[in-house]
């Protein structure tokens, strides 16, 4: 789960990680004395979304007088950013985050994440932060520090020290960086991250080390465990197929295709993705209705593959193993007849209760494709797309 840069910024302040002074607002006029209780001559006015790239976007803009503070944020409220991480419409803009400016002699780049690779905890660095690090990544490796975290014993000062040199710090801020470290680990740890970026993480005109940005993904899995970090979700920054098939525990990603998938286990669900792709179609979603799935849950889920107006036909590949093939069928059924959908609709079962799952379908007198196994669903499925 994604949180706004505000609410990261808040958990920051929890685990004494310096950010500069600031306060979020949904309102478009702003109160002078809020602003003015910042300190300093000017602020910064960063429209609140879930994507990357705002900056280049025009989200974040610099304002020296509260009036210029007033203007830019009743031009950021209530309008969508754009950005080359979201699609053509954009993420609205609910709130603004208005902070103090910062005066930067340079600019770095940190992270903490879950690298899949070691299966362990991975500080990622570099001197080169900014706005530009993708790229940095990608034309000079050289310039990225990787630091592998080993479980057992947790962070080590001599692995601070490490990134420290890297960074090339003077004393005083290599020991600032040392607590910061140790301070993101804990929060890392203790509150079942996947991810803590800053991007930048700079150094002041005072020569100290500020997190200018903050961005944290929290592990969906642990969110039972924190409930005041799931209160944090803001569903207005999703998709709303992808926010209500969430209300339904299924696993769904909208995608730019015309062929909507739905399939039980997510290594299924990528390799029939990879299939219609290999036969020439475009995958419409990745939708996971997970093992133990029911037939309200799949018909849920058709809902919601239906309610995409791109989708051009729909292949179901479902493997019985723990889910039954004639519960799927039911689902289907009843999602045909809820919506009346007259989208080809392409099915392929296998697996527990199989027979009875294409008895199901055969008798509901509905235009229901059968398949007699991946590679002829998406077959069917791209020619049913093609008209």
């Amino acid at each position: 789960m994604n949180i706004h840069e505000y609410q990261a910024k808040k958990l920051f302040k929890d685990y004494n990680i310096p950010v500069p002074a600031n306060y979020v607002t949904s309102k478009v006029v702003v109160d002078d004395q809020y602003t003015s209780s910042l300190g300093g001559s000017s602020w910064m006015v960063k429209a609140q979304v879930h994507t990357g790239g705002r900056g280049k976007a025009g989200g974040v803009k610099k304002a020296n007088s509260s009036k210029e503070v007033t203007e830019i944020t009743q031009n950021l409220l209530g309008s969508s950013l754009i950005t080359h991480q979201t699609g053509a419409t954009g993420q609205p803009v609910n709130q603004v985050l208005i902070e103090t400016a910062t005066e930067i002699k340079r600019e770095l780049y940190l992270s903490f994440l879950v690298d899949r690779a070691t299966t362990k905890i991975t500080i990622i660095a570099s001197k080169a932060g900014g706005m530009d690090i993708e790229q940095v990544a990608a034309d000079t490796p050289e310039q990225i520090i990787n630091v592998t975290i080993d479980p057992i014993v947790g962070i080590q000062a001599y692995q601070c020290r490490e990134i420290a040199f890297a960074l090339d710090l003077t004393a005083e801020q290599r020991k600032q960086l040392t607590i910061l470290l140790y301070n993101l680990y804990n929060l890392f740890i203790e509150k079942d991250l996947s991810l803590v970026e800053i991007n930048p993480l700079v150094v002041n005109q005072q020569d100290d080390l500020i997190a200018l940005d903050a961005k944290i993904n929290i592990d969906d899995n642990a969110l039972y465990r924190h409930k005041d970090l799931a209160d944090l979700y803001d569903p207005t920054q999703e998709d709303a197929k992808e926010h209500k098939a969430r209300q339904f525990e299924l696993n769904y990603i909208a995608l730019d295709g015309d062929i909507a998938c739905m399939v039980n286990g997510a290594g299924l669900a990528m390799a029939t993705m990879d299939v219609v792709k290999m036969h020439g179609g475009e995958p419409a979603n990745f939708l996971d209705v997970g093992g133990g799935t029911t037939a309200e849950k799949v018909t849920e889920a058709c809902k919601i593959i239906l309610s995409d107006d791109k989708v051009k036909a729909i292949l179901i590949n479902i493997f019985g193993g723990i889910v039954r093939c004639d519960l799927i069928a039911a689902g289907v059924i009843q999602a045909i007849q809820d919506t009346g959908t007259r989208l080809p609709i392409i099915v392929r079962l296998e697996g527990t209760n199989v027979d009875k799952g294409k008895e199901m379908l055969a008798q509901s007198g509905l235009a229901i494709i059968t398949a007699t196994d991946l590679d002829d669903g998406a077959k069917k499925a791209v020619l049913a797309a093609k008209g």
